[in-house]
C-alpha cells in the first residue's frame, strides 16, 4: 500500500511539473527562457521577456518552458541552457547582460540552436573578447532615450526636485540615468525655468536588491524634499516604492510598466521587451532570424517609451508625449550616453543642477 501511494505521489509531482512549464508537445519544449535566478513574475526583465515568448507560443501552439538556474553564475546559466536544449529547445531567450559569458559559450556548444540575448552581446567574461555567431541575435535598447522621456515628462508635469537612485553602474543603468538628467534639463529649458531650478540627487547603490539600506536612503531623500525618484535599480526599486508609500513620495519605474507595483509609480521608462522577444521568435519561424547581429532598438523602431495609458501625470499629456517622441525619432533631440561623458556631472546642462552622491 505504501509503495502504491508513493508511486501516485511521484506521478502527481511529474504532472504538476509539466503543467507549470507551459505548453508541452511530443519532441520537448521548442521555446525556452532562462531566468536570471529571479522568477517570471519579477515585474522586470524576466517577466517582460516571458510574456513576449508566451504570447507567441500560445498564439501559434508552440511548446514552451522557462528554466530557473540554481545560482547566479555563468556555469549555472550554461547548465540551464544545456538543460533547455536537451529538452528540445530550438530557440532560447536569455534576458539580461549577465548572460553574455554564458551565451558566448553556448553559441559554440549548441550551433544548431538559436539564441536571443537581451541587453547584451556575447563576451568571454573579461570584456576583452566579444564574438557573436550566426545563431545569436543580440538585442540592445536606447536606455538613454527612455530615461530622457521620463525626465522630460517629470519636469513637464511640474516636478523640480528629483532623484536618480540607480543600481549598479553598468552601461544600461548608466544610460538610463544620463538620459533622465538630460530630459529634465531639456524640459526645464523649454519651459524657460531659471538656472538651477531643477535639482537632481544622483547615486548608484551598488546592487539590485530590495534592502532596508536602500529603503532608508530613499526615505532620507523624500524627507529632504525630493518629490520623484527614478529607480533603474532592479529589485532595489521596490525599496524606493516602499519608501515612497510611507513618505508621500513618487516613483518612476523602469524596464516594463511597473504601475501595478505601487500607487506611487507615476510612469515607467520602458524597454519594449515583450515586443522584442515576440518579433525575434516570429522572425525565427519565418526563416528571417537576424543571427550574427547586434542591434539597438530606439524610438525610431518603437523600442522604448512611456506607458501613457497607465501613467499618472497631471499636466503632461499624450500630445506632449507624441511631440517629444517625434523629436527623438526625427533626430531633432540627440541624447548623450556614457560614451559621450564619463560622469553625469560632465553632461552639458544649463538648467538642472545635479548633486552626484558617491
Amino acid at each position: 500500500m505504501k509503495k502504491f501511494l508513493t508511486s501516485i505521489i511521484l506521478i502527481m509531482s511529474v504532472i504538476l511539473m509539466i503543467s507549470c512549464a507551459g505548453g508541452k508537445k511530443s519532441g520537448g519544449y521548442e521555446l525556452a527562457l532562462i531566468t536570471d535566478v529571479g522568477t517570471i513574475d519579477d515585474r522586470s526583465f524576466n517577466q517582460g521577456s516571458w510574456e513576449g515568448l508566451k504570447k507567441y507560443a500560445d498564439e501559434k501552439g508552440i511548446s514552451h518552458k522557462y528554466y530557473q538556474p540554481a545560482q547566479k553564475t555563468t556555469d549555472a546559466y550554461v547548465d540551464a541552457i544545456d538543460l533547455a536544449v536537451s529538452a528540445g529547445a530550438k530557440l532560447v531567450v536569455t534576458p539580461g547582460f549577465l548572460f553574455e559569458p554564458a551565451v558566448y559559450r553556448a553559441q559554440d556548444n549548441h550551433p544548431n540552436v538559436s539564441f536571443v540575448l537581451l541587453d547584451g552581446t556575447p563576451q568571454d567574461g573579461t570584456y576583452t573578447d566579444f564574438r557573436i555567431e550566426t545563431n545569436v541575435y543580440s538585442v540592445l535598447y536606447a536606455e538613454e532615450q527612455a530615461g530622457f522621456l521620463a525626465g522630460y515628462a517629470a519636469v513637464k508635469d511640474g516636478y523640480t526636485n528629483l532623484g536618480v537612485m540607480a543600481g549598479m553602474a553598468v552601461p544600461a543603468v548608466i544610460r538610463f540615468g544620463y538620459g533622465f538628467v538630460q530630459g529634465a534639463n531639456y524640459a526645464a529649458k523649454e519651459m524657460g525655468l531659471t538656472s538651477g531650478a531643477v535639482k537632481i540627487n544622483y547615486t548608484y547603490v551598488g546592487n539590485f536588491n530590495a534592502t532596508p539600506e536602500n529603503q532608508t536612503l530613499a526615505t532620507s531623500w523624500y524627507q529632504s524634499g525630493v518629490q520623484v525618484i527614478f529607480a533603474p535599480a532592479g529589485g532595489a526599486g521596490n525599496s524606493v516604492m516602499s519608501a515612497a508609500e510611507q513618505n508621500n513620495g513618487l516613483v518612476i519605474g523602469v524596464d516594463i510598466d511597473q504601475s501595478s507595483e505601487s500607487e506611487t509609480v507615476i510612469t515607467s521608462a520602458m524597454k519594449m521587451l515583450g515586443e522584442s522577444v515576440y518579433n525575434a521568435i516570429d522572425d525565427f519561424y519565418n526563416n528571417k532570424f537576424p543571427g550574427g547581429q547586434s542591434v539597438i532598438l530606439d524610438a525610431k523602431v518603437n523600442g522604448i517609451g512611456l506607458p501613457m495609458e497607465t501613467s499618472k501625470f497631471q499636466k503632461f499629456t499624450q500630445n506632449d508625449y507624441d511631440m517629444i517622441y517625434k523629436k527623438l525619432t526625427g533626430g531633432e533631440v540627440k541624447v548623450l550616453t556614457d560614451k559621450d561623458a564619463e560622469n553625469v556631472t560632465q553632461l552639458p546642462l544649463d538648467i538642472a543642477k545635479v548633486n552626484f552622491i558617491q
